[in-house]
């Protein structure tokens, strides 16, 4: 009974999944899971008893990993190394067969899985979908589907995000609109960059049936990391404006666009907000702002729950004022 129990014991331990990766920290600690990725001063550890882990680098004394990384030295190239292997104190050793390479750990400024093509490729995004169906005196359907999604290599990331809106009142339709974005982000810097980028929005019912935008101008980042990301960037656009009757307007304008999300509670809780607001250098209105903010709470590692608040506002167009406030409860998925 003794060695069939001890048989057991060792096909269990065999079966279950070793953990590759080790970080040693400065004050004695020592933490086993997966790195799932180093950005932004935080090393970012997947473990089985605590889920993610944001660890301060600046705390990490070593660490080893049997998987094969991607490891930057500065934030345009890196180098792959099959396998890290813990060295002393503030440094850690890039496996390459018969050639291994030390490195400090503050020289470092990314880790990351090596994609198939585009080794250094980081994409994330989300899809949000919220409905709301009512049947009473008045029945209304009212739907809300809005996607947004990054990708970034070396210098350069793409920005593109849309949204479709449509609701109804016994059967009359009393919103119907989509708006598409694409921003392409060139960094001069770390932090500074130059951005362009193309939005289109239609509308079936508002008289401002449909606005063109391009705009370029210079951003910054002040962060971007798993925990988060903050940047400003002000943009000179041209506008142009087409009305339900067929008129039509054009002008410049200045405008501050902002975008910023925080994981909160260990990264369960996502609090964002992003939006633009314009000043036209003609007459043609008097200002504009677009902006949303809200909350998104992860179910699972790829399903969330969200709730949102959308605000746009064009004050001063040629026959009445816009001013919407929208709010949303849906779910979505991330990656």
């Amino acid at each position: 009974m003794f060695p069939r129990a001890l048989l057991c014991v060792a096909l269990a331990a065999a079966c279950s999944p070793a953990l590759a990766d080790t970080v040693w920290m400065k004050n004695g600690d020592k933490l086993s899971g997966k790195i799932k990725v180093f950005d932004g001063g935080k090393l970012l550890l997947e473990t089985p008893y605590g889920g993610s882990i944001a660890l301060d680098w600046k705390q990490v004394q070593t660490l080893e990993s049997d998987q094969e990384l991607l490891v930057k030295q500065d934030a345009y190239s890196g180098e792959k190394a099959k396998s890290l292997q813990a060295a002393e104190d503030g440094k850690v050793v890039l496996a390459n067969g018969e050639a291994p390479k030390t490195v400090e750990l503050a020289s470092i400024q990314q880790i990351m899985k090596p994609k198939p093509v585009v080794e250094d490729l980081s994409w994330k995004g989300n899809v949000d979908l919220a409905m709301d169906y009512k049947r009473a005196e008045t029945d209304s359907d009212d739907y809300d589907i809005d996607f947004k999604t990054t990708a970034r290599h070396g210098r350069w990331r793409h920005q593109a995000e849309g949204e479709y809106n449509r609701e109804s009142k016994d059967e009359v339709t009393t919103t119907n609109n989509w708006s598409a974005e694409y921003a392409l982000d060139r960094f001069i810097t770390e932090k500074w960059f130059w951005q362009g980028r193309l939005e289109y929005k239609r509308d079936h019912i508002e008289d401002l049936a449909r606005q063109r935008t391009v705009g370029t101008g210079p951003g910054y980042q002040f962060w971007d990391d798993e925990l988060g990301a903050f940047s400003l960037g002000s943009l000179v656009n041209r506008t142009d404006y087409e009305y339900a009757d067929g008129g039509k307007d054009n002008f410049y304008s200045l405008a501050m666009k902002w975008d910023y999300n925080r994981y909160l509670i260990g990264k369960r809780v996502e609090f964002f907000t992003n939006g633009e607001v314009g000043k036209p250098l003609g007459g043609v209105a008097e200002y504009a702002l677009d902006a949303e903010v809200g909350l998104r709470y992860k179910v699972t590692e790829w399903a969330s729950l969200n709730l949102k608040a959308e605000k746009d506002i064009i004050s001063g167009t040629r026959d009445s004022d816009l001013d919407k406030t929208r709010y949303t409860a849906g779910f979505g998925v991330a990656w």
